[in-house]
């Protein structure tokens, strides 16, 4: 059985990593930029990364390939490389997990920067396509599960999870990213999200990104009121962003986080993490609050 599965069946609390981008722009990434050409060009910088996470006590650790689809990265630089991409994505988190025993590694599908037809350009077979390549790529390159996280539409998100589940038969999680209250900026609800992803065959739903940690707490409570046995996802931000010039800042401290990653566990979530602003510091007071 899948190692990750054989570890929510037990009943294990386990924590994801922190932010990907927030912290690589702390090291040169420039706003705007692609954070998947990192992959090759600095990968020494996400290994990194991915080791302090490790180092912190994540059971959980995220591939760089948040936007690694062939539409969102149409005008990167490695656009042409994204299956070559996804795999060493994969290969280097492999790496980093490895230096502690039961570190797992999800692979990370983000929307795909633009509308479904016919709020955008893209048609559903076209997303299909672009997410199936990306998740039999990540899946080739060793991951434990798929993560579909931060979508918005119903549509999409069927499109991820479709995609994924034609190439591959690894545990999915779906994650949604509520940005008002408890709807996305697209209306969907927790409730909504559950039962639809539920009966598609998903392992776990969960939410990400989105806005305060308490509007966290409660979108874990929908969840959970519409199944409290189903397993939970909860990566939130540390807090709201604002800008000190042309710097942006996150001040919800570890201690803070890690207190509502409790609330979060106590409210139906086995899996908890951070989003962006959180750093390995977030992640280890994380790790000793739940565990």
């Amino acid at each position: 059985m899948n190692k990750f599965i054989e570890r929510l069946n037990a009943g294990e609390v386990l924590v994801t990593d922190g932010a990907t981008g927030t912290n690589l722009q702390s090291v040169g990434l420039a706003s705007g930029m692609h954070t998947e050409d990192w992959i090759y060009d600095f990968p020494e910088k996400i290994l990194d990364l991915e080791k302090a996470f490790v180092t912190a006590g994540s059971d959980i650790i995220l591939t760089c390939t948040f936007g690694g689809t062939r539409l969102r990265m149409k005008n990167a630089k490695y656009g042409n490389e994204v299956v070559a991409l996804n795999n060493r994505a994969a290969e280097l988190a492999r790496q980093a997990a490895s230096s502690r025993p039961g570190v797992m590694v999800g692979g990370s599908m983000g929307p795909l920067g633009q509308l479904l037809k016919p709020f955008g350009p893209i048609t559903f077979d076209e997303a299909k396509a672009a997410f199936a390549e990306q998740a039999r790529a990540l899946a080739e390159g060793g991951v434990d599960l798929i993560l579909i996280e931060t979508h918005f539409a119903i549509e999409e998100a069927d499109a991820a999870f479709d995609g994924a589940r034609s190439v591959t038969d690894l545990p999915i999680v779906i994650s949604f990213s509520y940005d008002r209250g408890s709807r996305t900026m697209m209306g969907v609800r927790p409730a909504e999200v559950l039962k639809r992803y539920e009966a598609k065959g998903a392992l776990m739903v969960g939410a990400n990104c989105g806005t305060t940690l308490e509007n966290m707490e409660n979108i874990i409570k929908e969840y959970a009121a519409t199944n409290s046995g189903f397993p939970l996802w909860a990566k939130p931000n540390a807090g709201m962003p604002h800008l000190n010039g042309s710097q942006t800042l996150y001040d919800v401290t570890p201690k803070l986080m890690a207190e509502f990653a409790v609330k979060y566990v106590e409210s139906g979530a086995q899996v908890v993490g951070g989003c962006c602003g959180s750093t390995p510091d977030h992640v280890a007071a994380i790790v000793n609050a739940v565990k």
